[in-house]
């Protein structure tokens, strides 16, 4: 017998009734080029993390396009550093209802304290924010951001987590290499532009480097840049490194009638180079490197 027509359309809806609605993939923004990397290795082919930071900018300093605004407020998952490294998103995100993941405040990140005197300008308080140089960080938060996903996105959460599980490895073989690079020049001692590479040089047991600029917020007052000439004189460091944001004039003249080596622009958020997947792993590796070739005797 057949079934009268509303029947039949019922009972072929069903199945498709029965069914649970399958989690979609979350859209994912990201604040800088090394936490993006992170979280395409951890997203694999399932996505495409959106990453707000554009090339040469400056993470301190930065102004969203509107077009930037639009994908924050569609984000299904926001997963930056924190308001320390860039209040400009954290203002942004007062804005919008996207759910967030903050990695500085996450449970398990390694954090540390400027040294006396680095973070009076910075904009920061006393926490250093520059979190992601100590790769044991990022370790931590290949967890955190598949566990986030997972939550998120139920269905692939296995994905997510043999994701990580290979990124991890992949971090700890560059980590290796890192810590074979930089031994034979632990003890030389560096200036760079501003204070940044705390987590770097406390995790590889590197001498501890001065800065020009005790932060983003404002110049160094004359005094410092007396004391710190003074010292490069008198032959206190082996090299000095300017940054690929700022004007390497005032590093350059500080240093003149010193026989301190100038070294590569170092690029600590990675805004210079290739985003994608390998940008945390070419960041840290060509910091390492940039370090290593300038302060070998």
């Amino acid at each position: 017998m057949r079934l009268p027509c509303a029947a039949l359309l019922l009972t072929l809806a069903l199945p498709a009734l029965a069914r649970p609605a399958s989690a979609e993939v979350p859209q994912v923004v990201t604040d800088i080029p090394p936490v993006q990397a992170l979280v395409l290795q951890v997203m694999g082919d399932l996505g495409a993390p959106a990453l707000l930071l554009e090339k040469g900018a400056d993470e301190h300093d930065f102004q969203l396009r509107p077009s930037q605004m639009r994908s924050l407020s569609q984000a299904g998952l926001v997963i930056w550093i924190g308001p320390e490294l860039t209040p400009w998103l954290d203002r942004a995100l007062r804005a919008t209802p996207a759910p967030t993941l903050a990695l500085l405040d996450a449970q398990g990140t390694q954090t540390r304290a400027f040294a006396s005197g680095e973070g009076d300008d910075h904009g920061h308080g006393g926490l250093d924010p520059h979190a992601w140089l100590d790769p044991q960080n990022a370790l931590i938060w290949l967890d955190l951001i598949a566990a986030r996903l997972s939550e998120l996105d139920p269905e692939h959460a296995a994905r997510y987590a043999e994701n990580a599980v290979g990124a991890k490895a992949r971090i700890a073989t560059m980590d290796s290499e890192i810590a074979s690079l930089l031994a034979p020049v632990a003890n030389q001692r560096f200036v760079t532009f501003h204070a940044a590479y705390g987590y770097f040089t406390t995790y590889y047991h590197l001498q501890g480097a001065a800065s020009l600029a005790l932060g983003d917020a404002s110049a160094p007052g004359a005094a410092r840049l007396s004391a710190l000439a003074a010292d490069l004189r008198a032959g206190h460091y082996a090299c000095a490194f300017p940054e690929v944001q700022h004007d390497p004039a005032l590093l350059t003249q500080v240093m003149q009638g010193s026989s301190t080596k100038l070294g590569p622009a170092l690029d600590p958020v990675g805004s210079s180079l290739d985003f994608g997947p390998n940008a945390y792993d070419d960041l840290m590796r060509r910091l390492a490197r940039s370090l290593h070739d300038c302060l070998q005797p």
